[in-house]
């Protein structure tokens, strides 16, 4: 039971991990510990301190570690080599130390240069991002908060303030009065206290757009019915008259 417990897991553990792709070391590595750790079989990648092989001398406290490290190190590698990439596993390194694993997929990833790269490309995205009404305010500075963090566990810190203004300039030209409103305030306001008045301005905005869209309407069905034309039947009817009491006239 215990083994079975223990094999499914390892299972779900492995399909809610990241796939290791060569250039994700950091991401990958985090959501290993954290699910190694959740599932109690972290031992074995959290310290260099294997135990001694065991003797016909070792106690039975000995033999208690070993096993437990034992177990723990099978089941990471386990977990490990089932979160590759198809194209990383072929050149996957030949070990069966979880650890030494870690250690050496973080050198075949070539971190350094790839987290850079990445580094790049967040900071690039978070800096010139731009609200295009295609998804909720809510949803769009969520996404900058992410790319935030994803930064700051990648060592460069983005500290509050800067997101704060991050967000500010990504607002479409309708904001504007908002942008104005806030560059005039004495304290500026915190990441939460900005996604709270963000998404009241959405509101208001999407409120005053229906107003504008429904007074059109309007103006619109006044102007087609005041442009139809007036009916003639009047005039004809005032026309047969006019003939008929002249023919009377011409008679008498």
């Amino acid at each position: 039971m215990v083994k079975y417990f223990a094999a499914s897991s390892s299972f779900a553990s492995a399909n809610s991990v990241v796939k290791f792709n060569g250039q994700n070391y950091a991401e990958w590595s985090e959501q290993i510990k954290f699910s190694l750790g959740v599932i109690s079989l972290d031992q074995a990648i959290l310290t260099d301190d294997e135990p001694a092989a065991l003797t016909d001398d070792s106690s039975e406290l000995d033999k208690s570690h070993f096993e437990t490290w034992e177990r723990s190190n099978r089941l990471c590698l386990n977990l490990l080599r089932m979160t590759m990439a198809e194209s990383i596993k072929p050149s996957m390194p030949k070990t069966e130390k979880a650890r030494e694993f870690m250690v050496k997929i973080k050198e075949q990833s070539q971190s350094d240069l790839a987290d850079k790269s990445i580094v790049g490309s967040l900071m690039s995205e978070l800096t010139t991002k731009k609200f295009d009404w295609s998804e909720p305010i809510h949803d769009h500075v969520t996404h900058m908060s992410n790319l935030a963090s994803k930064l700051t566990s990648m060592g460069m810190e983005v500290h509050e303030p800067f997101l704060v203004q991050f967000i500010i300039n990504s607002l479409p030209i309708e904001y504007s009065q908002f942008q104005v409103n806030y560059n005039t305030l004495k304290e500026k306001w915190n990441f939460q206290e900005l996604k709270a008045m963000v998404i009241r301005e959405e509101g208001r905005l999407k409120k005053m757009k229906d107003q504008v869209v429904m007074m059109a309407g309007f103006g619109n069905v006044g102007a087609s019915s005041s442009s139809k034309k007036p009916s003639n039947k009047g005039k004809k009817k005032d026309k047969a008259v006019f003939k008929d009491r002249k023919a009377k006239s011409v008679k008498l």
